[in-house]
Formats: structure tokens, C-alpha cells, sequence
């Protein structure tokens, strides 16, 4: 009896695993293991491939507003984690606006990039559940499968919508795959989908011929996970600028005072401190929380940091104790 019931056991277990194993591979279209199309049902499936995925696929990609530029970028969480291009961000902690295909404008800011091979991480800043798509974890793409692309080409055109083309991946290499999608500028940061709809690249460099462009595999952006969640800048590549310590900018005239702290006696035009409100006559008296004694000691605090770096400055205006943060620019 026991023998018997170990062999349905058994049995089953098999037929569990050659059930998984049919799915797992029928998830996996034919028709990216043919050298070409041969007649029209094989155009039909890649067609309804297409047709099935891109709706979900074109929500979650946005664009990103810059104000003197722009690239495109994909939603990744229902939080609003979005993956797109360090050259398109430029570094961390840069504010900027992230465009649904819909149109609606939300605030968002850039949170770790890797230098060295255009990847960056960013955040919707503002509360709320986006939408987004799968990312290809298998990392299950190879030569030759079908891809499509998705971006917002020249800037954000609700009118246009966002742009989709179909091509094939022609070249896998460990940090870059190349697709002979067409891109053009404003494609920079957007997303490379295979038929099933997952996410399995990030547009980097467009070609000097359209059909010729780069991309980074989602797999660098998974192998330095942690460090783009931490908003950190990794390498010294071409992609993003390293920034500088002793080059932040805040834009302010100050004085010792005798009771503590330092008063305010001018705040220069258009500078980091008025856009942050900051007022002559408001006393500083702590700057990330280390209580402000010299104007050399507060100088020696700036040198520390950088353009784009958050501070929190501690004041007395009117007799009340307020904190401002704000970030600063560069000199």
C-alpha cells in the first residue's frame, strides 16, 4: 500500500513538473526562435503579442521633464519607483516632472544612477498607487527575440501619444543589448518590452543611424539594486557628472551674533535661499542639526557639500524656531 501510494506520489509530482515546465516554456513565443516570419500566422502572433501587452506597457512609460530638456522613463512599483537613463537624470537628487501618457504631470526626483552604464533610479515624489510594469528578473532574453519599444520621442505630445516600434534584439553583450528599433532624441531613458510585455531593457545611446541603438539590460539596473535605492552615484563614467563637495551654492550674507547663531543680512536674488524662503533678518542656528557658532565654522559646513545636496537649516524668525530644507545650487 505505502509502495503504491508513493508511486501515485511520484507520478504526480512528475506530471506537476512537466506541466510547469511545458508553461514555462510555452511562455516563451515560437516565433522569436525563427530566423524570420514564414507566413501570416506567424505575423498574426507577434501582432496580438503586441496588441495584448502594450496598453499596460504604455501607462507606466512617462516622460521626464526637465524644464531645459527632456528623456522618458518606466514605472516599475506601484509606488512609483521608475528606471530610465543616468544621463537622462543627470545625478541624484534632482527634482524634476514625470508625464503620463494621459497627460497628468506629478512630481518626482532621481535617486541612485551607475555612470558607468547609464543606469538611474528615481521616485514619484507625490502620494498615490501608478501604474507599472513586470521586470524580466530571468533575465530571459536572447539574440534575435523580438522587442518593442516604447518612448516619448521629442518631448511629451499628448496628441501623439507615446511612440512604439517593433524590431529584434541584434546584439547581447554583458552591459549592453542592441536593438534595431528605431530611436531618435527624447527616446533617451525609455523602455525595451519583449512580446510578453516585460521589461528587458532602458534606451541608452541612439545611434547615428536610427535603427542602430543601445540599451542597458535590466540586469545591471538588478545587480546595483540596492546602491540606486540608497541614492547612490557609482563610478566615474561618461553618463553622469560626480558632484563636487565645496561647489553648493546657498546665497546668503551673514554675521555672528552675540545670544548665538547668525544672523541673516542679505539673501541674494534668484538664489537657492530665496526660492527657499529664507529672509534678511532670520537668525541661523543650526544647520543639520550642529548648532551654527562662526560664519568660518558655517562656511566649513558648505565646503562639505555639494550642488543638488539637501540641508536643513534651523531658524528664528519673529521669535519662533522653524526649519527650512532646501537644496543647493552651484557656484
Amino acid at each position: 500500500m505505502t509502495d503504491y501510494s508513493s508511486g501515485l506520489l511520484l507520478g504526480a509530482f512528475t506530471g506537476l513538473l512537466l506541466l510547469f515546465s511545458t508553461q514555462a516554456e510555452a511562455a516563451r513565443p515560437y516565433i522569436d526562435d525563427k530566423k524570420a516570419p514564414e507566413n501570416r500566422h506567424d505575423l498574426e502572433v507577434i501582432q496580438k503579442h503586441l496588441m495584448d501587452t502594450l496598453p499596460a506597457a504604455r501607462k507606466a512609460t512617462v516622460c521626464i521633464d526637465l524644464g531645459d530638456g527632456s528623456g522618458s522613463g518606466v514605472v516599475v512599483s506601484p509606488e512609483g519607483l521608475i528606471l530610465t537613463a543616468a544621463h537622462v537624470t543627470g545625478g541624484v537628487g534632482k527634482e524634476f516632472t514625470v508625464i503620463f501618457e494621459d497627460g497628468k504631470k506629478v512630481k518626482a526626483e532621481s535617486m541612485g544612477v551607475i555612470s558607468t552604464t547609464d543606469c538611474a533610479m528615481a521616485r514619484i515624489t507625490e502620494h498615490g498607487t501608478w501604474p507599472y510594469v513586470e521586470i524580466d528578473r530571468d533575465d530571459s532574453s536572447k539574440l534575435g527575440d523580438w522587442v518593442y519599444s516604447l518612448g516619448h520621442s521629442g518631448g511629451f505630445d499628448k496628441e501623439r501619444g507615446v511612440n512604439v516600434r517593433l524590431g529584434r534584439l541584434v546584439q547581447v553583450k554583458d552591459s549592453t543589448v542592441q536593438s534595431d528599433c528605431s530611436l531618435i532624441g527624447g527616446d533617451s531613458g525609455g523602455p525595451l518590452f519583449d512580446l510578453n510585455g516585460k521589461l528587458i531593457g532602458i534606451h541608452s545611446r541612439v545611434g547615428q543611424r536610427t535603427q542602430e541603438n543601445m540599451h542597458v539590460p535590466v540586469r545591471e539596473f538588478l545587480k546595483n539594486w540596492d546602491a540606486l535605492q540608497k541614492s547612490e552615484f557609482v563610478g566615474d563614467g561618461p553618463f553622469a557628472k560626480r558632484p563636487e563637495k565645496g561647489k553648493g551654492f546657498l546665497g546668503i550674507g551673514t554675521e555672528p551674533r552675540a545670544e548665538g547663531g547668525l544672523s541673516v543680512h542679505k539673501v541674494g536674488r534668484e538664489s537657492p535661499a530665496e526660492k527657499a524662503g529664507l529672509k534678511a533678518g532670520d537668525v541661523l542656528l543650526k544647520m543639520d542639526g550642529v548648532d551654527l557658532k562662526t560664519k568660518e565654522q558655517f562656511q566649513d559646513l558648505l565646503k562639505e557639500k555639494a550642488p543638488d545636496d539637501r540641508v536643513a537649516l534651523e531658524l528664528l524668525r519673529e521669535g519662533k524656531t522653524e526649519t527650512l530644507t532646501l537644496r543647493l545650487g552651484e557656484r
